[in-house]
């Protein structure tokens, strides 16, 4: 076991561990203030473990960890991995996918828009917002309050004084006060975007006087038409704010978490309360909660939310007190350069608003489950006609489908994709190399196939599709419908497909079956056909371009594994290689000039 001699080792100092199963894959990421102690703990005998733990613990087969220089450096690459990886032992997000965020760039004329990409390269990002319309009611009232430029362009100095750039239609309509050929100054576009990063955040009451007073002074200079469009925004600004609620009566800019959780289910709710106001509120799923209590649920939620956010205020109201708690506050406040609190809300309004927040996360959990029901229920109607068609027992909501790709039996290979519910599930496609037969035999290489997919199916107790389809005809179902019978899996649906008369055959059925032309269930099957033999004739290609390469760099004095490896990985073909020069190959591979002018000159013998 690799890990014995590494927990022997472990220093007595703060990092990050890994915990990996025997494939590599992460299953935990965890901090310690003393890795040494941390680590050992979970395979202690004596000590007690909930039945998560040990499961994970009983599939740990390697351990990997990273030093830091403090506790606080270790809880952000901790959350950092976290993020990374997802780890199934881990608390994660649910939702897979990326929420926007409304970023301001880092230029000379910063430029504003909507992203899901955060890059860090001194850009300013706000959100992120799980309701986008929120964010998109955020940019609307922002582009009616503020002139800024829309266009993408690069505003250096440089370009706005060779004026390389045309005004557009922003700037005559008053959008846009003219940049790029110098008609506003940085220090006046500037204080724009600062009224943006107010407006952002939350502090419209001091973005409002400010307004009132340019109006005022636009009046007192009898630059009515000015005064005028700023009374426009202040009824724009006054119209937006009305749409927040007041909720408490002080100024003090704050976050309030709420948390609902149920088995290995969780909703974390964050208001965000800005002048009193709440301003936003945004929601996420949590996964992995199994035998957590609340206080850790939320701990590692905070860590992951506050590490994707440029947004931490100075005050965070929480339901319950943290584990790391003084840890994670040292944390946020070294990112504001100023004190965070952490405060739980005992009585008067504030927890009356901590209540509602956690019956806001308890209703959201409770939607959760509703959707998830109400997807296992919803059926797609192709799915339902494919098993009216075949009359199969249920509905074949997942499908696994089968083709064989080769050239006279050489380098052969079988693809194996998977439809979920009526839509490919790419996760879950498979490649195969041929192992037993370089022959043109492709009823052997279907029973190989077959053998090997669903004996492992069986190893790891992962459940078995719906049905199975095989790219071919009676042949090829005899040869996959006999495998199954060897598996004592005699009753798994399986069908064949002939190509030229789209004709279905179906185990115990002596003629083959027709499905009517313009039934959604025939189209379903050619698709995942289609989708199977493309799957697998690009696998095919790129062995036998490889094999091709490599044969020929092989006779070549000098051209190694390594050398073979780096120009396969460099040119990808034998037609591309021939194309270069000697001094491509060296410059490109960085391989001696000897060798690349062996190299050249053997390739082009071969073609001469």
């Amino acid at each position: 076991m690799k890990i014995k001699p590494k927990l022997a080792h472990l220093p007595v100092k703060p990092g990050v561990y890994l915990f990996r199963d025997d494939k590599g894959s992460v299953l935990y990421v965890g901090k310690a203030s003393q890795l040494r102690n941390r680590v050992r703990s979970y395979f202690q005998k004596s000590r007690p473990h909930d039945p998560r733990l040990m499961n994970m613990i009983s599939k740990i087969t390697d351990l990997e960890y990273i030093v830091t220089d403090n506790d606080v450096e270790a809880l952000i690459l901790e959350s950092n991995l976290i993020k990374e990886y997802k780890p199934r032992y881990n608390i994660n997000l649910k939702d897979d996918k990326s929420y926007p965020y409304i970023r301001i760039t880092s230029e000379h004329f910063p430029q504003v828009f909507p992203t899901r990409k955060v890059v860090r390269d001194g850009s300013m990002y706000f959100g992120p917002y799980t309701n986008v319309k929120d964010m998109r009611q955020a940019l609307g009232t922002l582009k009616r309050l503020f002139a800024i430029r829309s266009c993408k362009y690069d505003l250096s100095p440089k370009v706005i004084a060779q004026k390389k750039v045309q005004l557009c239609l922003d700037y005559f309509i008053k959008k846009c006060h003219g940049p790029c050929q110098g008609l506003q100054t940085m220090e006046s576009y500037s204080a724009t975007i600062e009224q943006i990063i107010q407006f952002l955040r939350g502090k419209t009451d001091a973005l409002l006087a400010a307004l009132q007073d340019d109006m005022q002074q636009y009046a007192s200079d009898l630059k009515y038409e000015e005064a005028a469009r700023v009374r426009d925004k202040i009824e724009t600004l006054e119209k937006y704010r009305n749409t927040q609620k007041i909720v408490l009566s002080d100024q003090c800019d704050r976050d309030l978490f709420a948390l609902a959780y149920e088995d290995d289910d969780a909703c974390a709710v964050i208001f965000k309360i800005r002048e009193g106001k709440i301003i936003g509120r945004v929601h996420y799923y949590l996964k992995g909660t199994l035998h957590q209590s609340e206080s850790e649920i939320l701990e590692q939620f905070i860590k992951q939310y506050y590490s994707q956010t440029d947004e931490v205020p100075a005050e965070i109201y929480l339901p319950v007190t943290l584990g790391d708690e003084s840890l994670i506050r040292q944390w946020l406040s070294s990112r504001i350069s100023g004190s965070v609190n952490f405060i739980i809300p005992k009585a008067g309004p504030k927890k009356k608003l901590m209540d509602m927040s956690t019956r806001n996360a308890r209703y959201l959990l409770e939607e959760l489950k509703i959707q998830r029901e109400q997807a296992k229920e919803r059926i797609p109607n192709n799915v339902r006609s494919l098993q009216r068609d075949l009359h199969l027992p249920h509905p074949p909501r997942h499908i696994e489908c089968f083709d064989i790709s080769n050239i006279q039996g050489t380098d052969a290979v079988a693809s194996m994709v998977c439809f979920i519910d009526g839509r490919p599930k790419k996760s879950t496609y498979r490649k195969f190399q041929i192992r037993s037969k370089d022959t043109p035999d492709d009823f052997a290489m279907m029973r190989e196939v077959i053998y090997r997919r669903y004996k492992r199916i069986l190893d790891e107790h992962q459940p078995l599709p719906d049905l199975i389809i095989v790219d071919g005809g009676k042949g090829q179902l005899s040869s996959a419908h006999a495998v199954l019978k060897k598996l004592n899996l005699a009753d798994q649906p399986v069908i064949g497909l002939a190509k030229r008369l789209e004709e279905v055959f179906i185990p115990g059925l002596q003629d083959a079956q027709t499905l009517p032309r313009s039934s959604s269930s025939l189209r379903l099957i050619q698709q995942l056909r289609d989708e199977a033999h493309r799957f697998a004739l690009t696998f095919h290609r790129q062995r036998r371009k490889k094999r091709t390469l490599s044969s020929r760099l092989d006779e070549i004095p000098g051209v190694g594994r390594i050398r073979r490896e780096r120009l396969l990985q460099v040119f990808g073909s034998v037609a591309m290689l021939q194309k270069a020069s000697a001094d491509d190959i060296q410059k490109k591979t960085g391989i001696p000039g000897s060798v690349a002018q062996a190299i050249h000159k053997y390739l082009h013998a071969k073609t001469s």
